[in-house]
């Protein structure tokens, strides 16, 4: 047990805890829930290039699959953000689970291509609410001087997801041609999964604290204090640093957080931080939705590019894993920016790349940086705006994310058409590079508190 002062804010008892089993079980419990959305995610990537041969669909068809998702993802993002800071984080979170389970379910019924869309949209709106809200409501769970950390792992979960989704298109998929509904099915799973998050996990003390609900804050932290350690606690020399006066203005309304966004306090931030997003989102979804597609395209069999596109996912775990060790070591903009050049590199070399080994290696090294840049991004989001509108802004940061990911799968064949595949990548390269540029307009709290007000 950990003692406190009497005085401590719940926000200063929490960045004094240990990691403890509470964190774990918070951990664990949103990892679970991110894992089952990057299956999802995943998922239809596979599901694409059955249709395509199932179906008859040409490559626009395709691609309005994978863009009618992300649309409903940056309405879902934008406006998950807003609910979260004014419902709390952890009723959005499975509010968002149930509702894209429920229509990843649904889309297994479908029998043509206008129903699939329509499903496809609304668990969009699921998703990309839950994502933005998941890391946020991680974040302010976790100590500071290991909050960077625990957030990559969290987003470190999504290789999980993501695996599992290339083992399912890998043996169940082509087992028949009601594969690709077998694998809907399966991704109904978070629908039950909301469940067990909405009544087995705590709500955000610091954001019950931002509504006057004091005591219930206290009650929380308080059993987090109680909780088992994993690891040491705070040094007493060494508390957390404080980054804002406690005089400044909060945010109290939805209209309020998003003009805040612009304020001259968080205007270059919230610039540098959707571009980011924007550039990211777009080389990312441009390039992985359509790697089993492109696969299938130059020759290799439906089995062949699925096995192909599950050896190049396993390498998104070990990106992760330096990523988070290297954020709390470089800080959060440098480890940003080191992965995305690594992206960009990798992109070219895809994209010229020939012959099986090489697809693999080149393929391999795009996962691994691309994925231990996101696991930068999300830990660098939750931390750039104070409490009272920081579910607003990771919600803001993301819809924007997902307008480039809606523009990516449909930009994808008209490029192929121009330049191939070297052209596409190429242009992939292009924005992680944006993107790199852009990461260091970010703030960097390495070490630092979260801004409570």
């Amino acid at each position: 047990m950990t003692g406190t002062a009497p005085s401590s804010s719940p926000a200063q008892r929490l960045d004094a805890l240990p990691f403890t089993r509470a964190h774990l079980r918070v951990l664990t419990g949103s990892g679970v829930g991110w894992a089952l959305d990057a299956m999802d995610v995943g998922l239809i990537s596979f599901v694409i290039t059955a249709l395509v041969a199932q179906w008859s669909l040409s490559p626009t068809e395709a691609s309005w699959i994978a863009s009618a998702g992300f649309a409903g993802m940056a309405i879902g993002a934008s406006v998950g953000g807003l609910l979260a800071d004014r419902i709390g984080r952890r009723s959005v979170f499975a509010l968002t689970l149930l509702v894209y389970g429920i229509a990843t379910g649904a889309s297994a019924l479908v029998g043509g291509l206008v129903a699939l869309l329509v499903l496809r949209f609304l668990v969009g709106l699921g998703l990309g609410a839950e994502l933005p809200v998941a890391s946020t409501y991680v974040s302010e769970f976790s100590p500071a001087r290991m909050r960077g950390r625990v957030i990559v792992i969290l987003e470190a979960f999504w290789a999980v997801g993501w695996t599992a989704a290339a083992l399912i298109g890998y043996f169940v998929i082509p087992v028949s041609e009601a594969g690709w509904r077998w694998a809907f099915a399966l991704g109904a799973i978070p629908a039950a999964y909301a469940l067990i998050v909405r009544w087995g996990l705590p709500e955000s003390p610091r954001w019950l604290a931002q509504q006057g609900r004091d005591a219930q804050a206290s009650a929380v932290v308080a059993t987090f204090e109680t909780s088992p350690p994993l690891t040491r606690g705070a040094p007493a020399a060494e508390p957390p640093v404080a980054v804002v006066p406690a005089t400044a203005t909060v945010a109290r309304t939805g209209r309020e957080r998003l003009l805040a966004l612009w304020t001259t306090e968080f205007r270059a931030r919230t610039a540098s931080l959707w571009i980011v997003w924007f550039c990211v989102n777009f080389a990312y979804y441009g390039a992985f939705i359509w790697i089993p597609t492109l696969l299938f395209s130059q020759g290799y069999d439906l089995v062949r590019s699925f096995q192909f596109t599950l050896i190049i996912t396993l390498a998104q775990l070990p990106g992760y894993a330096v990523a988070a060790w290297l954020i709390e070591v470089w800080g959060r903009r440098l480890t940003l920016s080191v992965f995305l050049a690594g992206s960009a590199v990798s992109a070219v070399l895809f994209g010229v790349a020939a012959g099986e080994a090489m697809i693999i290696a080149t393929g391999m090294a795009l996962s691994f940086f691309n994925l231990g840049a996101w696991g930068a991004l999300y830990a660098v989001t939750p931390e750039t705006y104070p409490t009272s509108l920081r579910g607003t802004g990771a919600g803001w940061a993301a819809g924007v994310g997902r307008i480039a990911s809606i523009l990516a799968p449909l930009s994808v064949p008209p490029m192929l058409l121009i330049g191939g595949v070297p052209l596409a990548f190429g242009v992939f390269a292009v924005f992680f590079i944006a993107a790199a540029a852009a990461a260091w307009g970010l703030v960097d709290r390495r070490g630092a508190a979260l801004d409570d007000r």
